[in-house]
């Protein structure tokens, strides 16, 4: 575990540091905004994370509670394997698959380290029952992929329950979808094909799934995939293969399902474009690698029954499983705590404009990440996203009416403006609620505008899910006031 989580805990010896690379941002006080909320500029694809991030900020950094995350999500991995397995060696070795895998080592460093955290917690969501369920699904559902993968997970479970708890655990991001016509979940056509799976050396896109690798981004990938790493990943799903008939059916379909998204990215491409750009909702598809990782509790249970097959696997399995990464404990190295400078804006809480300010930077190191100051102030956030060349996001309708009024950068292609968003852009131009502009010179620009107050609707939902761990844990303790008075009933009266 250590292995795989020691950058974060690097961030106890610099609270001033933040951790900083590609899709993450944690600053160790970020602010409270509308985006934190779901209620920005863009889809809620950090709900409720940011807005816990914010509320914990407030009473230490919140790269502290990151770092705790991690270790305790691996630790709980590593925890339900060694309950699966009944030998020192099955043991063994359905920890090592459970918590160092490539899908968690790819997906921390594409800095989507609430997704790894997600992996890490889905076995115990499967495995475990009462309380320790509920809070895994709890702490999966920090994003909504998570939240997402949790209520599939939970659907395989005997009881309604855990499939109640996680659709209370996804209101964060789900109900601001609704909200919003469900037209932040949609996706363009061609950010299906910018984000399918990745095909790794010598192992080809189907070698590099079944192996829990693959993720679109060759750059967040350890150089060991690149050397021909990742066949041991093919390998090592050939000899979990012969103790599936061990594997509770549930796990296997839902590792079929966990399978099946990917493979229809990769081999029906037009199908998956048109279904992330047609459906409400479906942009949580379009990075379609993710799904594998609901095959992460059935390999648990795999790793940990190969006794049954033969008493020499489960030893090939540890070794298979280390060899799929061997540098994952050098990769991650660039998740080190980096100090990185948020503009100095004096906004009170108010809506500031970037002008010209790319929403995604470069650290000195040049790897990028996302602006930091879109964790620190509310920002009329573009959200932009150019892959290859290709624009697979386009801004967001704020944005575009508030950059075309205040901004002096050239006005977004013709072609992007020519959208069915364009109503919204409108609407922006009469009131773009716009109090702050920035120029490139560092420059500011005070239009009067007041601070609009942080939606109600978005506070509420954040409260009650950090109050679900009470609901969590209330059958248990209900179950102990009840005992307690059980005996004192039966307790004979003292003279």
């Amino acid at each position: 575990m250590g292995a795989l989580t020691w950058p974060f805990l690097l961030a106890f010896a610099s609270p001033t540091a933040s951790l900083a690379l590609r899709d993450m941002v944690v600053l160790p006080h970020p602010a409270l905004t509308h985006a934190a909320l779901g209620f920005g500029d863009l889809p809620a694809r950090s709900a409720p994370q940011d807005g816990v991030l914010a509320v914990v900020g407030r009473v230490m950094p919140a790269t502290w509670f990151v770092a705790v995350l991690m270790v305790a999500s691996a630790s709980a991995a590593a925890w339900v394997a060694a309950r699966v397995g009944s030998r020192p060696w099955t043991k063994a070795a359905a920890m090592t698959v459970a918590v160092w895998n490539p899908f968690v080592v790819e997906r921390m460093l594409q800095g989507q380290w609430s997704l790894a955290l997600t992996a890490w917690l889905l076995p115990a969501v499967a495995l475990c029952r009462g309380p320790a369920q509920l809070l895994a699904i709890w702490g999966a559902s920090l994003t909504p992929t998570g939240g997402l993968f949790a209520l599939l997970t939970s659907l395989t479970a005997p009881r309604r329950l855990p499939l109640l708890f996680s659709l209370a655990c996804c209101s964060p991001w789900l109900f601001p979808a609704l909200l919003s016509g469900v037209s932040g979940g949609a996706a363009t056509a061609a950010s299906a094909a910018a984000f399918a799976p990745r095909a790794e050396t010598f192992a080809g896109t189907l070698g590099s799934l079944v192996g829990l690798g693959g993720i679109w981004n060759g750059a967040a990938v350890p150089a060991s995939r690149s050397a021909g790493f990742a066949l041991a990943g093919i390998a090592l799903f050939a000899v979990l293969c012969l103790a599936s008939r061990h594997v509770p059916r549930r796990l296997l379909i839902l590792a079929g399902v966990g399978f099946a998204v990917p493979l229809v990215s990769w081999l029906l491409p037009d199908l998956m474009a048109w279904f992330v750009s047609t459906i409400p909702g479906a942009g949580l598809l379009r990075d379609a690698q993710k799904f594998v990782a609901l095959a992460l509790p059935a390999f648990v249970v795999a790793a940990a029954r190969l006794d049954r097959v033969n008493l020499r696997l489960p030893a090939v399995v540890m070794l298979l499983a280390l060899m799929q990464v061997p540098d994952a404990p050098r990769a991650i190295a660039v998740l080190t705590p980096v100090e990185v400078a948020v503009p100095a804006v004096d906004h009170h809480g108010r809506d500031v404009l970037f002008d010209a300010r790319p929403y995604l930077l470069t650290r000195p190191d040049g790897i990028p990440m996302v602006d930091p100051a879109t964790k620190a102030m509310n920002v009329v956030e573009s959200g932009e996203l150019v892959v290859d060349g290709v624009t697979v996001d386009p801004p967001s309708p704020r944005w575009r009416a508030a950059q075309d009024i205040f901004g002096t950068a050239p006005a977004p292609d013709p072609a992007i403006s020519a959208s069915a968003d364009d109503l919204a852009v409108q609407l922006f131009y009469s009131d773009p609620q716009v109090a702050l502009i920035v120029r490139p010179d560092g420059t500011v620009e005070d239009t009067g505008y007041p601070a609009r107050p942080l939606p109600r609707s978005g506070l509420a939902l954040l409260i009650l899910w950090m109050l679900l761990p009470v609901l969590a844990f209330a059958p248990a303790f209900s179950r102990l006031v009840s005992q307690r008075r059980s005996s004192s009933a039966r307790r004979p009266p003292q003279a």
